[in-house]
């Protein structure tokens, strides 16, 4: 997951508002989301090569998100799988902040990442990186690969939109309308890219919310809304090499 938006607790209808795309190499095995057939209480999509996911949630509303750290000087994999992160949470009962503080007597077992987790009256952020966490607080928000609401142009351009879309729309949100907010394919000027050591050609590459290159690109897009009755609506749009594949939705009340 390399681009997630979100606005969270400051909307008189939703509790928490997603919209979020997944970069990943195409020919990694992937399964669209789904509720996962060995742990039923989850929904959302699988990475078939080590069985975790990249963002997901649970019927009893714990959610979780997680992006890379880009920076190829760190080791590319760790002692265990950043996607099994999510998977632990959302099955777990520990309280969130509890959760946070043994994510960080293990930050060292993972590879480079940022995770947001809580649930919608609740969310925090992590980087095992640069070793931070906080609370997050009400408000339009943004995750790549680097920190929360890092100025890089997507993250920028992300909260920007979404934050402006939320405050002309206060009654109600369209799904199709925040899909369209992380199609831009548009890449930054030069003068704008971030330094994370990959070249400015792969910089340029990287930089839009939509990504199409050779072997790697945008393989999924999500929203997820939870509103104050505490009803879920998440839906899903794959892609194959850039181009639309097919949609699934999933609506339930949290337990």
């Amino acid at each position: 997951m390399c681009l997630v938006n979100f606005h969270f607790q400051n909307h008189p209808k939703y509790k928490l508002i997603v919209v979020a795309n997944r970069d990943e190499f195409y020919e990694r095995p992937t399964k669209p989301a789904h509720y996962w057939e060995d742990e039923p209480n989850i929904l959302a999509g699988r990475d078939l090569l080590q069985m975790g996911t990249w963002l997901g949630i649970s019927k009893k509303g714990r959610f979780a998100a997680i992006t890379n750290y880009r920076d190829p000087s760190l080791p590319e994999t760790g002692r265990y799988s950043r996607g099994e992160i999510i998977r632990h949470f959302l099955t777990n009962g520990t309280e969130p902040d509890i959760f946070m503080e043994e994510l960080i007597k293990e930050r060292k077992n993972y590879g480079g990442y940022n995770i947001i987790l809580g649930d919608p009256n609740g969310l925090y952020h992590y980087n095992n990186v640069l070793d931070e966490s906080k609370d997050i607080n009400a408000g339009t928000h943004s995750l790549s690969n680097h920190s929360l609401n890092t100025p890089w142009p997507k993250v920028v351009k992300g909260r920007t939109r979404l934050n402006e879309y939320i405050q002309t729309n206060q009654e109600e949100v369209s799904i199709d309308m925040l899909f369209n907010l992380v199609t831009d394919r548009s890449t930054a000027d030069d003068g704008e890219l971030p330094h994370t050591g990959v070249g400015v050609e792969m910089e340029r590459l990287l930089s839009p919310m939509f990504i199409k290159i050779p072997n790697y690109g945008t393989r999924s897009s999500t929203v997820l809304l939870v509103d104050k009755e505490n009803r879920v609506t998440f839906v899903e749009r794959t892609f194959k090499e850039g181009d639309f594949q097919f949609e699934k939705k999933y609506e339930f009340k949290i337990e």
